[in-house]
């Protein structure tokens, strides 16, 4: 063996490495031979110019790739030998190479995956939460379902007053303290639904009550954490009108609507509406448990990580982050200011995600959990039955997605795994 292992930490090796007497003369003639065929220097037609004219003027640079190519296959030679999983990439150093002796040395420090065992987690106590769905919670799903149907209408009795619901058409405009009367402030035949909370607190409730035709001053402060820096704590009156009064009017609820919506029936919406709130509640509570399961099998099993993975991950975390932020409004130069700021929660957050992404690893290898194809053939019946959705428009979607199927797999291995797991322990 021409080589040595050294540890580092517990996911970093360094593989030092001397090799003697080492012939790299046949990789640097076949590569001068190439070099020469397109090498185009002044006097010479290309491919035409000397050997010798090739070696004085790229000898050097051939020579140092044909050292690069045996560093590199050496290193990954002896990676596969030891069994190393590799993250990221290697850091090279102390190369160096005796042309007269033909001595090769290098050393190369790479981070691995760790390789640890779990403390034991049969003594672990979970209580996992249980809900009953009832038939007010299909009623508002029902509900949603026949808003989307509505139709908004005026009422035309002076005497009615804006209640919750009801549409409020209106003219407004804020005043500071200062006087000041923004743009940004004022609204003119401004639709407004009450208790949408579209606007801040306080404003929809001081509405309430008023009349068509009906003029009221409002006193309010916007809260401290408004996103216009200006308006933060700031005490306002807002100058108000209603200038109509507007309700929803729902469809009746028949089973030909309902098969507008892909049910056979309103019998149907119910059965399956109920189906999927009760597999959504599975979901929530399994979740929750889990990420219980997780937080303290990550508190009792302390290893080390490879700096590589955190980093991804940060990268990974932030990414996330940046497409929520850009769509409310952040620049380039506020998002690097976030960044700053919640760089140590992007650090314990990624930190977590990646020690118990190896965690649950381990343990689905000590389960020998597999996805098969049958499982991905469950799960696409499974959401065919609650989405109401053709079965092979389902797999149609899925099998067109590498990354939806990818997703999907390693959902399914996730729950297997925590399914073997939870034999294991205790859950209340």
């Amino acid at each position: 063996m021409s080589y040595s292992v050294e540890e580092v930490n517990g996911c970093t090796k360094k593989l030092k490495f001397n090799f003697e007497s080492v012939d790299l003369s046949n990789e640097i003639n076949a590569s001068l031979k190439e070099k020469q065929k397109s090498a185009k220097l002044k006097g010479y037609r290309p491919g035409k110019a000397p050997l010798s004219m090739i070696q004085s003027l790229y000898g050097p640079q051939v020579e140092n790739q044909a050292l690069y190519s045996f560093v590199t296959k050496e290193f990954y030679t002896a990676v596969e030998s030891e069994g190393f999983k590799v993250v990221g990439y290697p850091k090279f150093s102390e190369t160096n190479y005796e042309v007269e002796k033909k001595n090769i040395s290098f050393s190369a420090e790479v981070e691995v995956l760790p390789t640890f065992d779990l403390n034991d987690y049969s003594g672990f106590e979970f209580t996992q939460e249980v809900s009953t769905i009832t038939e007010d919670d299909v009623n508002k799903v029902k509900e949603q379902l026949l808003n989307s149907r509505s139709e908004v209408v005026a009422i035309n009795d002076d005497n009615v007053t804006l209640d919750k619901g009801h549409i409020a058409i209106m003219n407004f405009e804020g005043e500071k303290e200062d006087g000041t009367r923004p743009e940004n402030m004022k609204g003119s035949e401004f639709s407004l639904e009450i208790g949408s909370n579209q606007f801040i607190p306080g404003f929809e409730d001081g509405m309430q009550d008023m009349k068509k035709g009906e003029k009221k001053t409002i006193e309010l402060t916007f809260p401290e954490n408004y996103h216009a820096e200006d308006l933060k704590n700031a005490k306002v009156k807002f100058d108000v009108e209603v200038l109509e009064i507007k309700e929803k009017k729902l469809p009746e609820l028949t089973d030909e609507l309902m098969k507008e919506f892909n049910f056979d029936s309103v019998e149907d919406f119910n059965n399956k509406t109920k189906q999927r709130l009760e597999t959504e509640n599975k979901r929530k509570a399994d979740e929750k448990l889990h990420q219980e399961i997780l937080e303290k099998l990550v508190a009792e099993n302390n290893f080390d990580l490879p700096k590589a993975l955190i980093e991804n991950q940060v990268t990974a975390l932030k990414e996330e982050a940046k497409n929520s932020l850009l769509r409310s409004g952040f620049n380039e130069s506020m998002l690097e200011e976030y960044y700053k700021k919640w760089d140590d929660d992007f650090q314990t957050r990624a930190n977590f995600q990646v020690r118990s992404g190896l965690i649950l690893e381990k343990l689905s290898e000590k389960y020998k959990v597999s996805v098969e194809s049958s499982d991905l053939d469950d799960k696409y019946k499974h959401m065919a039955e609650l989405s109401s959705m053709e079965l092979e428009k389902i797999k149609t979607i899925y099998a067109g997605n590498e990354n939806l199927q990818k997703n999907l797999s390693y959902a399914i291995k996730e729950e297997k795994t925590f399914a073997e797991l939870k034999k294991e322990i205790t859950i209340k």
